[in-house]
């Protein structure tokens, strides 16, 4: 089904070290294939080769032979390949070309030429395949990450193609939201295609995958079948910079002060998008100054627009920040707040990784930009332009800009999305050096190893309120596992 004979691939640019070394691979028909492995290490590299990326769009030098249905993808214009293979990116909003939901799915399908009553068939039957019929006929520039991850999924999937190529898919979801995307790759492997799946998450495909494969700087390390994972440990993976696959062994491992009574107190944070619909309905609330705070929920419970409030970027929400007495509106909180967006694309505006640091400072020191480029393992790209990078480099980057501002309340959104076992916990690293130096922060999360690993409070939004809001420890630990594993999505999405 699909060979890869002796690839090796280098970047035009040659900036970047994730290229391909001697690769040699064969996957069969029907296989669902996992590529794990550290940032950086090249699974993404090969996913374009499968789905012909390289070399109609990403240049460099490719030598080696990649065949899809006996035909050599490099040869073949990009529109024959997209017939044969269906690609869902990290970022979902890079392959979007509509601006509804409906328009999007049926997308791929009038590119084809497909009939008219063929393109409404498929599109009824894949919305109700994934049960995704409450985001029809939506604007995609207000859906949250993960509601936007799931359109990606059901325009690939309505045209069809035997090969899914995935990238990252679950880097923006739920937990509720992970079940039904591993529902939908078991209807994909029923059906006989072949899937090809980029994660670090590994939880949720330990019953789908038929082999791994295990990378490491551009190289293939190790192919593993499907036994050979399930027989390792959380420790056993951690050795090889993996995420877990057993989520309820998790253990709370943040070392913090205890929380301080010290508090923030928001007053008045309404918002709504649309009339008469509150996306955000919080009449007060106190958050532990100084603390690391996570705050969770299903996709499009709120949470981004929570942080886009508390930051003051949305000026139609008149809530106030009081601080010991002192308060802060909206144009205050813009000089006070500074928040990492889930797609950092849209605050990277430099030439260079160092640049992009010094940027944020207010008064620009290049060796201590330097340092914390160092601590978040990015001072080898120190050079690059950020748009270079890998997603999860270019998250670090965003990070280490955040880190640079010094101001009083710093929210990540999705900060982990797309980072490895090892990166993840550096992150972990620097939240908690921020918290040390008086920072209050915020973390908008899907990852519940990352909340253990820092947070010491925790706020569950659901249809924009509070349903949720304690103190995070190990007496607590189990209560955020509950919310992640046990509980019926269903019933959540509903209270």
């Amino acid at each position: 089904m699909i060979e890869l004979k002796n690839i090796s691939f280098l970047y035009e640019s040659g900036e970047r070290e994730a290229g391909l070394r001697n690769i040699n691979l064969n996957i069969k028909r029907g296989e669902v294939v996992l590529l794990c492995g550290e940032s950086g290490c090249g699974k993404t590299t090969l996913t374009r080769l499968i789905n012909g990326l390289i070399p109609h769009y990403y240049e460099g030098k490719l030598t080696g032979d990649v065949l899809v249905e006996g035909k050599r993808i490099n040869e073949l214009p990009l529109y024959e390949t997209a017939k044969m293979v269906g690609s869902v990116f990290q970022n979902p909003r890079s392959q979007f070309f509509n601006v509804d939901t409906t328009s999007e799915i049926a997308f791929g399908c009038e590119n084809q030429g497909l009939p008219v009553d063929e393109i409404k068939h498929r599109v009824e039957d894949t919305v109700a395949e994934m049960g995704i019929e409450e985001l029809m006929d939506r604007s995609l520039f207000k859906l949250s990450g993960g509601e936007k991850q799931k359109i990606a999924c059901a325009s690939v999937s309505a045209c069809h193609p035997d090969i899914f190529v995935l990238d990252e898919p679950s880097s923006n979801l739920d937990a509720a939201s992970i079940d039904e995307l591993k529902r939908l790759i078991g209807l994909w492997k029923t059906a006989g295609k072949t899937v090809v799946i980029a994660e670090h998450r590994l939880y949720f495909l330990r019953e789908l995958v038929d082999q791994i494969v295990y990378m490491q700087d551009g190289k293939i390390a190790e192919i593993l079948l499907a036994d050979d994972l399930k027989q390792m440990d959380n420790e056993r993976l951690a050795e090889k910079g993996l995420r877990p696959l057993d989520m309820k062994k998790l253990k709370y491992s943040a070392e913090l002060p205890a929380l301080k009574e010290d508090k923030l107190k928001l007053k008045d944070f309404i918002f709504s998008y649309e009339k008469d619909i509150h996306s955000l309905a919080i009449e007060t609330l106190d958050i532990p100054k100084n603390s690391i705070t996570a705050l969770v929920g299903h996709n499009g419970a709120g949470k981004s627009t929570f942080a886009r409030c508390v930051c003051g970027l949305e000026k139609k929400c008149r809530g106030v920040m009081e601080d010991a007495g002192s308060i802060r509106k909206n144009k205050q909180r813009l000089s006070d707040c500074y928040m990492v967006m889930q797609d950092v694309n849209h605050q990277l505006f430099t030439e260079s990784v160092l640049e992009e640091v010094l940027l944020s400072m207010h008064e620009p020191d290049e060796e201590k930009a330097l340092d914390i480029l160092r601590e978040l393992d990015l001072e080898e790209f120190k050079e690059l332009h950020p748009m270079s990078l890998s997603g999860g480099q270019k998250q670090r980057v965003a990070i280490a800009s955040a880190v640079a501002s010094e101001r009083s309340v710093i929210l990540f959104d999705e900060p982990t999305s797309g980072l490895d076992l090892r990166h993840m916990k550096e992150v972990a690293k620097v939240l908690v050096y921020l918290q040390q130096m008086g920072k209050t922060i915020f973390v908008i999360s899907h990852d519940p190893e990352l909340i253990l690993s820092c947070c010491n409070h925790v706020l569950q939004l659901e249809k924009g309120k509070v349903m949720e809001d304690y103190p995070l420890n190990e007496a607590n630990k189990e209560k955020l596992l509950n919310f992640f594993f046990d509980q019926n999505a269903e019933q959540l999405k509903r209270a």
